[in-house]
């Protein structure tokens, strides 16, 4: 079994990367219709974890790869899937990964996408390998007209799935909120990954201000704005739907080198160390937090010792400003304690309400703290939404998207 272990340079990566992943199965991102599935059936397209190659696999139509692969065309036409994204958002980019498709990838790829007011009536269930849409799913995908949505990304020639190619990447303008994706292959092969970056979009006016939400769920449209590192696992999958699966579904950093040789604690129990980590998110509207939950759930070897919450308040310009600075320094008007240093427990969840959280009003942006390294899985912040401040804004221009 081979893995993709070579990586690009980060600051060779584009910043879009750092967005949630709309389409990902784990984010209840689902394929609809596809017209061809016989190597291998288009779910694999929005599998969380990376592609695999298993030289010695194979099924009764050919050989196993992990992605979508369709027959050799032998018919008029090309192939092509419609994604339903789990979560409704505006996207930023596109990574069309063709990893280990080499002699087998499609030579050119297109991306369009629609806001669909109801979802079709289209579904594909259980193992396709082998399998065609039907007349009936045929008919059923022309009547959304899914040839004329808004192109996303415009066809372009696609590179072979060699570890050092296998990424790619485009950048996206549109600023239009999407709930559907259709991929298009030119004229056929296989594409092992569609990664959708982007932030949710949920329509506020038809919340309650008296309504507890979680502010910072990726389905609310929260998402992470910067950290200091994600050696094993990325801060965004803390914001994700449920509890986490496994471990690798969480945010973990690597062991800080600054570790004192001898580890002491305070009158509180909490370790005295030099250094810490931290991750910050936007939420996905402005609101007030009076509920908060951290959840290390799986990280039981390697959990943080501590971890404390802050919080600010931002305009999009302020925003812009801090981004750009990578966080360093102080936001305009600093950080505010929320949730002041708390001990944690490996494999728990913590919930935090009443006198343990600091009443701070209304916020915009939050920052996780944990001391000195470790993994958390799920950060929740329970609160009601309040108005937005004048000049704020909830998702941003594209032109403000640098990260």
């Amino acid at each position: 079994m081979a893995t993709r272990i070579q990586q690009k340079a980060s600051s060779a990566l584009p910043d879009f990367l750092q967005f949630n992943d709309l389409a990902s199965e784990t984010a209840g991102g689902r394929v609809i219709f596809a017209t061809d599935e016989w190597f291998a059936p288009a779910h694999n397209l929005l599998k969380r974890d990376t592609p695999e190659f298993i030289a010695s696999a194979f099924t009764e139509f050919g050989k196993w790869m992990d992605g979508w692969e369709s027959r050799r065309k032998r018919i008029p036409g090309h192939d092509w899937c419609i994604i339903e994204l789990g979560v409704p958002g505006v996207v930023y980019g596109v990574d069309i990964d063709t990893s280990f498709f080499t002699g087998n990838y499609s030579p050119s790829a297109s991306l369009q996408a629609a806001c669909l007011e109801r979802p079709p009536a289209l579904s594909l269930k259980g193992d396709r390998t082998g399998m065609a849409a039907s007349e009936e799913q045929l008919q059923l995908a022309a009547m959304l007209n899914s040839e004329v949505w808004e192109e996303l990304v415009p066809v372009t020639q696609l590179e072979p799935g060699y570890s050092d190619t296998c990424h790619n990447y485009f950048p996206v303008t549109s600023s239009k909120r999407v709930t559907h994706v259709r991929l298009n292959m030119f004229p056929d092969g296989g594409i092992s990954r569609l990664r959708v970056y982007g932030v949710g979009q949920r329509d506020w006016s038809l919340v309650s201000p008296q309504e507890q939400v979680d502010l910072v769920a990726v389905v609310n449209g929260g998402v992470c704005l910067g950290y200091t590192d994600a050696h094993f696992g990325h801060p965004r999958n803390m914001i994700g739907l449920g509890r986490a699966p496994n471990m690798g579904d969480g945010w973990e950093t690597a062991r800080r080198l600054d570790r004192p040789a001898v580890l002491k604690m305070d009158e509180q129990g909490i370790l005295q160390v030099p250094g810490s980590e931290w991750a910050v998110f936007r939420l996905g509207h402005p609101g007030v937090i009076s509920n908060i939950e951290i959840d290390t759930n799986h990280f039981k070897g390697n959990f943080p010792d501590s971890c404390r919450l802050e919080v600010c308040s931002l305009t999009g310009e302020e925003e812009e400003q801090c981004v750009s600075k990578k966080w360093t320094g102080e936001p305009p008007g600093g950080w505010r304690t929320l949730l002041p240093p708390q001990k944690l427990q490996a494999h728990h969840r913590h919930m935090y309400s009443g006198e343990s959280v600091v009443g701070c009003g209304q916020v915009s942006h939050v920052r996780l703290v944990i001391a000195p390294d470790g993994g958390v899985s799920r950060l929740r912040l329970w609160g009601h939404i309040t108005p937005e401040p004048s000049g704020q804004s909830v998702i941003p221009p594209k032109t403000k998207s640098k990260l």
